[in-house]
């Protein structure tokens, strides 16, 4: 059996970063690295507590998951303005979504063979807080205040962002958040629209991963597994509500910052561990 420790560590690292632009893949493996975690096992864990954060936010959002699908008349609680005639559809959400879902599926096997490694991800840590910082410094004019504003041609541009995240590393909120911004979309609109559209993202990667690797998995697991699942939706569950505050405040760059921190510390472990 696990050490219940690592669980909630995990759990903890999973709940924090998932939904915040500093990747939570990246931080998964190298706290996997730095805990001595690793292999199958490891591997279907990340899974679990990934779909302990998926049910965090779709707590969150469950208003606007139910309009999409006509089943209601508000937006999210947390929205900062309310709608009762909703315009964001279940397009957006296709065309945001269907890019990298395709190119995931058709690039899968290489990007596990090849890119799930400490230094691949510092790479992607780099590289996506490069790309926050330009997509802040390059905002255009704001068209879209909140996501009922968002046209079919905002949401498809969001949607080739999200495939940068495909590289561990990169951060899939915060292609999707950058690129929003890239499109003249609004700091809470694109947040929004990112931790919307990670719910049938995440939900379709993960299933599809835990489909290839339950059977890995013994009743002795079931604790381990279970207390990581609890601690990344309980953490998911504030770090999604206190993200939306801080990034009124704070904007994406001190987020960018912070990778290129991360990246140098542990590029300075891994070196002097021999990558080990």
């Amino acid at each position: 059996m696990q050490n219940i420790g690592n669980a909630v560590i995990q759990g903890i690292v999973e709940g924090l970063t998932e939904f915040l632009p500093v990747s939570s893949t990246g931080h998964l493996i190298l706290t996997g690295k730095l805990l001595g975690f690793a292999g199958d096992k490891a591997d279907t864990f990340e899974i679990i507590i990934q779909l302990g954060a998926i049910l965090a936010v779709a707590v969150i959002y469950w208003r606007r998951i139910l309009n999409l699908f006509g089943l209601a008349r508000t937006g999210s609680s947390i929205e900062s303005q309310p709608n009762t005639s909703s315009r964001l559809n279940l397009i957006h959400v296709i065309l945001a979504c269907l890019p990298a879902m395709v190119l995931g599926l058709l690039l899968h096997s290489f990007i596990k063979s090849y890119l799930f490694s400490p230094y691949t991800v510092l790479v992607g840590l780099v590289l996506g807080g490069v790309f926050m910082i330009f997509g802040q410094k390059r905002q255009p004019a704001v068209q879209a205040e909140g996501m009922d504003q968002l046209t079919y041609r905002q949401a498809a541009i969001i949607g080739l962002y999200q495939c940068l995240a495909l590289w561990p590393g990169f951060s899939r909120s915060g292609a999707t958040i950058a690129g929003g911004l890239l499109t003249g979309t609004s700091y809470r609109a694109a947040t929004n629209f990112s931790f919307l559209i990670a719910i049938p993202m995440m939900f379709a990667a993960s299933g599809y991963e835990l489909l290839k690797s339950y059977s890995t998995l013994t009743s002795s697991d079931f604790g381990f597994f279970a207390v990581g699942f609890i601690v990344a939706f309980a953490v998911a569950f504030l770090a999604v509500l206190t993200f939306l505050k801080l990034l009124e405040r704070f904007k994406l760059v001190p987020f960018a910052y912070y990778r290129f921190a991360l990246a140098i510390v542990f590029f300075v472990y891994l070196t002097i561990n021999g990558g080990a």
